[in-house]
């Protein structure tokens, strides 16, 4: 049996991990709804807080949601029950159950989501993409990404199956833009939606960059572009964004296991949207 915790607990434990400061400007990270003096002996993690994810997180008896997208980015005038959000906020206060979002504070942290990625697609997760300064060893300096290399240098095709069997699966994929025989050895990550940093993957030198939400003119341009490099710019790897993030969850759990005495539970329920995928049969 779990002994006596709190919803400020394990916001503590957590923002310990993820420090709220790390965020983004744009970012709404922190505790969501809940009382921090309420009591928790069990708490479940998701990437994204669905209604089906609300509903199951009542169904598992938990009295705290921790996820990384939060449920209420921006403003809204309204958290009436027959709207989306506002559904899912009744069903968690109707049930007890607390939501707390890291999201760009997890993102830039270490470890966090990126580092998880990184190991994932077999790199040691080395210096960020984009540093939070000041730093002293740019090597751990916190941030947006991260780089590593590959124990050996590969072709494309095997990196791409490679990152493919390492994440969840989803219906669509994933799927890389270059050549599939280039041999790729030093790779760049960035979880969730990347194409911001794709000058920034240019600039470090990397071979192949793996990132989320790619779209076709960054792309294209990106690719033209790289084709009038010496060597030439890095391939790109494009994966389904909740795949990206979604192996966090374990590294949050893990966090607050370690620290508190709580039951925890891992809310599998896939809440990428793409639910199918089709190629021409003829």
């Amino acid at each position: 049996m779990a002994e006596h915790t709190t919803v400020g607990e394990v916001r503590r434990v957590l923002h310990e991990a993820y420090p709220p400061e790390l965020a983004e400007s744009w970012d709404s990270v922190g505790l969501v709804c809940g009382d921090p003096a309420a009591e928790v002996t069990t708490v479940a993690f998701a990437l994204d807080c669905t209604q089906e994810v609300a509903d199951r997180a009542v169904e598992l008896g938990a009295q705290m949601l921790v996820v990384h997208h939060p449920l209420l980015m921006r403003g809204v005038s309204s958290v009436a029950a027959d709207t989306p959000k506002g559904k899912v906020l009744h069903t968690l206060i109707r049930g007890g159950v607390a939501l707390l979002a890291a999201h760009t504070n997890a993102d830039k942290a270490r470890p966090g989501v990126n580092d998880k990625l990184a190991e994932l697609v077999g790199i040691k997760p080395g210096r960020p993409i984009v540093p939070v300064e000041p730093y002293e060893d740019l090597e751990t300096a916190l941030g947006l990404g991260r780089v590593g290399e590959l124990p050996e240098a590969i072709t494309l095709r095997e990196f791409t199956q490679r990152v493919a069997d390492a994440l969840p699966e989803t219906v669509w994929g994933v799927r890389a833009a270059g050549d599939p025989e280039r041999m790729v050895k030093k790779v760049a990550v960035s979880s969730g939606s990347g194409d911001s940093f794709l000058e920034q993957a240019v600039a470090l030198g990397v071979d192949v960059y793996v990132t989320s939400d790619l779209r076709h003119h960054p792309v294209d341009e990106h690719l033209r572009a790289a084709h009038l490099m010496d060597p030439e710019g890095p391939a790109v790897i494009d994966t389904a964004h909740w795949a990206s993030e979604f192996p966090w969850t374990a590294q949050a759990r893990d966090s607050v296991e370690g620290a508190l005495r709580v039951n925890t539970e891992i809310i599998d329920v896939r809440t990428d949207p793409w639910t199918i995928s089709a190629h021409k049969e003829n």
